[in-house]
């Protein structure tokens, strides 16, 4: 059993759907990204998406876009990724997924990759640009480091291919709201409906999580309702760019905001904050 394993079915056991949060590594700055990533573990996230920062996001809108872009110009890699993860894994167990795109992976090797994914106690991996019918290669390599390894769907995917993606994923399968890119706006809330109750349907072997276009609780219940979960990347995206970019906030209040947004987003406004259920990493700014 894996960590995500373990996650989905104590979730399914509460009745309570998944909350995926994504931050790219390095962003704001690279001080900052492990800050954040433990107080969205204090506000409840489920699993983590780490992006990867690439010059050619090609699945994303322009908040992930910039967050890349920002990232990049601090010089950060997929070293430093892994250096992220390792640090939060000493104190944490939540669940971490690297997302990103397949270049940089093949130009570092795919089985030198999850070795270093798997050593630095990463979970899974989300390659959006990789189709699985060309994925061996890169599950091999990932089974060998027991990492799963997400693919997505979206509305216009085919019937059979759902069924073929649902087999060739291990971790969960990722249905894409929206015929577009991250942070776009939901389409007609029966289009959505009709696509996630197609898509359970025929996601048989894996969890189903629901991403792109979510934006508020009210999202993500509503989407989640055909699904086993939720995952918010652009939203929090500019939540934390907005905190970062005014200097009147200290650092402290900009990390109890994000706690508040990741609370907020799971279980809707006025929800207290539970005990504390880390240490907090050393270093906090």
């Amino acid at each position: 059993m894996s960590r995500l394993d373990d996650t989905f079915d104590a979730l399914r056991a509460r009745g309570e759907k998944a909350m995926g949060l994504f931050l790219t590594n390095g962003f704001p700055n690279p001080d900052a990204t492990g800050p954040i990533l433990h107080a969205l573990d204090r506000g409840g996230v489920d699993f983590i998406e780490l992006g990867m920062p690439f010059s050619d996001p090609l699945a994303e809108g322009r908040p992930i876009q910039r967050a890349s872009a920002r990232a990049l110009s601090h010089g950060v890699d997929l070293s430093d990724t892994f250096r992220t993860a390792e640090a939060f894994r000493r104190d944490s167990d939540t669940p971490v997924l690297l997302m990103g795109y397949v270049n940089p992976l093949l130009a570092y090797g795919l089985d030198d990759f999850c070795r270093d994914a798997a050593a630095a106690g990463v979970d899974g991996l989300i390659l959006p640009d990789l189709p699985p019918e060309e994925s061996d290669p890169l599950c091999d390599a990932a089974a060998t480091h027991n990492l799963d390894v997400v693919f997505l769907i979206a509305p216009n995917t085919a019937e059979a291919r759902v069924q073929i993606v649902d087999r060739r994923a291990t971790g969960f399968v990722y249905a894409v709201s929206v015929t577009g890119l991250t942070g776009s706006d939901l389409d007609a809330a029966p289009t959505v409906d009709e696509y996630l109750q197609r898509s359970r349907r025929l996601v048989d072997q894996n969890p189903l999580i629901v991403g792109f276009g979510i934006k508020t609780h009210d999202d993500a219940m509503r989407l989640s309702r055909h699904t086993d979960g939720f995952i918010v990347g652009s939203a929090l995206i500019n939540h934390v760019e907005a905190l970062w970019d005014d200097s009147s906030h200290t650092d402290a209040e900009r990390l109890d905001a994000v706690e508040a947004f990741a609370r907020t987003l799971k279980h809707g406004e006025d929800t207290p904050a539970p005990s504390p259920h880390e240490t907090a990493p050393a270093g906090t700014p």
